[in-house]
């Protein structure tokens, strides 16, 4: 059965919280970014390999949504899909989660490039990790499209 990955679990930290005792909003994309790490080593850039490759990722955009909030003490934990890659690039979509709880406390969608870091420039991926992106491609287009995809920050137009 198709599911996602589960690129990151800890704890929310009190010095993560806000004046309100809520995760403060920086730090649900730090969980985010640590989930990125936890990506890439299931796809061959972890630290080992971004060392032997000298490859990584960068991230060139990211859309952050707050669903619910979070509290410090929490256990939580980050669901990762691959919703695109093409030679350069990976569409990732990550969603925060209670452990055992469906429902999503924040998801983020993020392009990131893959990058030579002697340039740093942008590269194609390896073949080691475009078979990984291909498989979980694969893997993850089973399932249904996520709520928080294709989101545009806007207002709507003002009424006449």
């Amino acid at each position: 059965m198709a599911e996602p990955l589960i690129t990151w679990r800890g704890e929310v930290l009190g010095q993560w919280c806000d004046y309100n005792g809520h995760l403060r909003d920086a730090f649900y994309l730090l969980i985010f970014s640590y989930a990125t790490d936890g990506f890439m080593e299931q796809i061959g850039l972890g630290e080992s390999g971004r060392q032997a490759s000298g490859h990584s990722l960068f991230t060139l955009e990211c859309h952050l949504n707050f669903l619910h909030e979070l509290h410090q003490g929490e256990t939580v934990e980050v669901q990762t899909r691959v919703l695109a890659f093409d030679q350069k690039r990976v569409q990732l979509y990550h969603s925060l989660h209670r452990p055992g709880d469906g429902q999503a406390v924040a998801a983020s969608e993020q392009m990131l490039l893959h990058v030579d870091l002697q340039g740093p420039r942008s590269v194609p991926f390896g073949d080691a990790s475009a078979t990984h992106l291909n498989a979980l491609h694969r893997l993850h287009a089973q399932l249904a499209q996520p709520q928080w995809v294709g989101r545009v920050i806007g207002l709507p137009p003002p009424r006449p």
